[in-house]
């Protein structure tokens, strides 16, 4: 799926007509708002932005994108009618992966695109993480102790999603805060404890899997 944000009726049109012809699926919006509450419930393979947009500019658009954790590794390539370096610079150093001048060809859109997600593309998520007696999947967002399904909110479950993913691995409370609160979260690293402290009570025995490394953060056995 690839979404298109163009406040230009005709252009984005032509745009998903183009993405459908070419084999994607594409979805358009004329604004950030619309943008937003799509990824709520779906995650675009690509999203095409335009930095002119009424309201919140591309710009904006991209800097909020790439701040969340949900949003920041959603390819982007940037359009624009401005032909100025200095938009493309700042584009570009703020996250985008490419960028487009307008007015562009349909076909240089698609090729584009098919070059950013191959690029871009990340290895296959594994659906089924599973460490002892505890599973996670990533697929339907379930999680079971002893086959036993357990409830988690959602910075509960995106916790144990980063850790189960990479056991082993030290992670920081820094890390953690900017990871699944975000960089703009207003908080103290007190946080991540509190919620560390709740999913392994959650956890009930699978909660020893989460091991405190004194001084630094947390990380999830390698092995049970």
């Amino acid at each position: 799926m690839i979404f298109c944000v163009e406040d230009d009726n005709g252009i984005r049109d032509l745009m998903i007509y183009t993405l459908n012809t070419a084999g994607f699926e594409a979805k358009g919006f004329t604004c950030g708002d619309g943008l937003f509450d799509a990824v709520q419930t779906e995650r675009p393979q690509l999203i095409m932005l335009d930095i002119m947009l009424p309201g919140e500019d591309g710009i904006s658009i991209l800097k909020r994108l790439r701040v969340h954790p949900e949003t920041k590794e959603i390819p982007v390539i940037m359009a624009t009618a401005k032909g100025t370096e200095y938009d493309k610079v700042i584009g570009l150093d703020l996250g985008a992966d490419d960028y487009l001048a307008k007015p562009f060809g349909m076909m240089e859109m698609v090729s584009r695109i098919r070059a950013v997600l191959r690029r871009t593309n990340p290895k296959e998520e594994r659906k089924i993480l599973q460490i002892g007696n505890l599973e996670l999947n990533a697929e339907t967002y379930n999680v079971l102790v002893n086959n036993e399904q357990i409830q988690l909110t959602l910075k509960e479950y995106k916790l144990l999603h980063t850790l189960m993913e990479t056991p082993g691995r030290v992670f920081s409370r820094d890390q953690l805060l900017e990871m699944i609160w975000g960089i703009d979260y207003i908080g103290e690293t007190r946080t991540v404890d509190v919620h560390v402290g709740t999913l392994r009570t959650k956890l009930g025995e699978c909660g020893s899997y989460i091991e405190t490394v004194r001084g630094i953060g947390y990380r999830m056995k390698e092995r049970i």
